[in-house]
């Protein structure tokens, strides 16, 4: 198994995959530990995480510089993406307790409450575009709340999967607790099915979560799943149209294009959608593709070549079944995975561009009659990870957000994204389950009813 820089398509490392052997001893190592940890206090285990979070604030740089080498994140983004990972340590070791204290509710009882169980030990599969969030956004509620937890992370970012296996060692929480596997996905199978593994989270594809929910289904174990995304942001005749191309822009082209929660379609209302197509053209053209050390460079290498391939590919589909190139689409010659920052119009039903996920610096314009329209078109997917609607009537976007927008997070005059402090997650083919916020931590435990005559 190897990791390779996108940037320059040389190996960085090989890894030797672990046996089904390995794997099981240290399952049952986990689950021996988490039988004592589970038993901590939360002041004990919120120590612990402060003292992740000062890890990797610490540390932020050389993390940075490990997800630009392999997966091609521009550096300023993997500091913050560290910077991130340590906020949500923080914020469950100050919460936690609260989020998980016993729930009283009056019966005819003389107690009556609901509390909070650890499950054991939890699998994340997780993926390779934010290799730290990822895991950290799963990892410190569910350590807070007392389980163990078995990482089996992308093979394109086993160095990451290790970094973050040291860094929590280093802070002082039991080794069998929490480790990384190093394992290819086609083995994952008697992992899921594990006795030891008492529930199981995926961040990726849906195809990959329709597999993994049924390998777990079929030994009755929970799962939490966060899927793609074909995310639409509407803009409103009445939208600050420079405010609004501007964070369609950022929302677009962070972590190169590669985020689940990226707007991927901009639905635009035909009285404003020459002006925005202006803006936004301008602002995409002026971002910088190039070397993920370089400060400058807003958009890094797709993480794979076999990725920006598949981009490409659904890009030139669409342009032959109608779609129009305003800007890109052209797949540079040389070493790397890079891939330009693009525009396609013109985009209608059938086209890939149209109703499947691009993974990339790609934008879809889509220009609608009015309202009605763009919530329909908005609505037209399989897919309901986020939303968005830019507006200067603030009530008439939060409205159309909150009661008719089919998505999980629905954002108004911003780009959808994740805060620790709000439960994240999507409906329909973008998966299921919380993460974060006071929903996030309530995944992974038994909510016990306790009745006491």
């Amino acid at each position: 198994m190897k990791t390779i820089n996108p940037a320059t398509g040389k190996v960085i490392k090989d890894y030797k995959e672990m046996s089904f052997d390995e794997v099981d001893t240290i399952i049952k190592k986990a689950n021996v530990v988490q039988s004592d940890w589970k038993l901590k206090s939360f002041e004990e285990r919120a120590s612990y995480l402060n003292k992740i979070a000062e890890i990797l604030k610490t540390r932020k740089e050389e993390l940075g510089r490990l997800m630009a080498e392999e997966m091609g994140k521009p550096l300023n983004q993997g500091i913050g993406e560290a910077e991130k990972c340590a906020w949500v340590c923080e914020y469950y070791a100050e919460h936690a307790e609260a989020f998980l204290a016993n729930d009283a509710v009056k019966t005819g009882a003389s107690k009556s409450y609901v509390t909070f169980n650890a499950l054991g030990v939890v699998l994340a599969i997780m993926p390779w575009n934010f290799p730290f969030w990822q895991l950290f956004r799963f990892a410190a509620p569910a350590l807070m709340a007392g389980n163990g937890a078995i990482l089996k992370h992308s093979e394109n970012t086993t160095g990451c999967a290790l970094k973050i296996e040291e860094i929590i060692h280093e802070a002082g929480v039991p080794k069998d607790l929490f480790r990384s596997i190093i394992r290819d996905k086609s083995g994952m199978k008697k992992v899921i099915q594990h006795e030891g593994i008492a529930a199981v989270t995926l961040t990726g594809s849906t195809r990959a979560g329709k597999a993994v929910a049924a390998q777990a289904g079929e030994m009755l174990k929970k799962t939490v799943l966060e899927l793609g995304g074909s995310d639409p942001s509407i803009i409103l005749k009445d939208a600050d149209i420079e405010a609004s191309a501007e964070s369609c822009v950022n929302s677009r082209l962070l972590n190169s294009g590669q985020s689940c929660i990226a707007a991927k379609r901009f639905v635009v209302v035909e009285e404003v959608y020459d002006e925005f197509l202006d803006e936004f053209t301008r602002l995409m053209e002026n971002r910088k593709v190039g070397d993920p050390f370089d400060e400058h460079t807003d958009v890094g290498p797709q993480a794979r070549v076999d990725l920006r391939d598949q981009l490409h590919k659904q890009v030139q589909e669409s342009v032959k079944h109608g779609a129009r190139l305003v800007l890109g689409g052209e797949k540079p010659e040389g070493e790397g995975a890079f891939y330009p920052v693009s525009i396609l119009t013109n985009v209608k039903p059938g086209m890939p561009a149209y109703s499947e996920e691009l993974f990339g610096p790609v934008a879809s314009i889509i220009k609608v009659k009015d309202e009605e329209e763009a919530i329909r078109v908005a609505n037209d997917t399989n897919y309901g990870l986020g939303a968005s609607v830019y507006s200067q009537d603030v009530d008439r976007a939060e409205e159309i957000a909150a009661a008719k927008l089919e998505a999980g997070c629905c954002f108004v005059n911003d780009f959808v994204k994740s805060d620790p402090r709000l439960p994240f997650g999507g409906i329909k083919n973008s998966g299921y389950g919380r993460e974060l916020g006071l929903y996030g931590i309530r995944e992974f435990v038994n909510t016990k009813t306790v009745y006491v005559k």
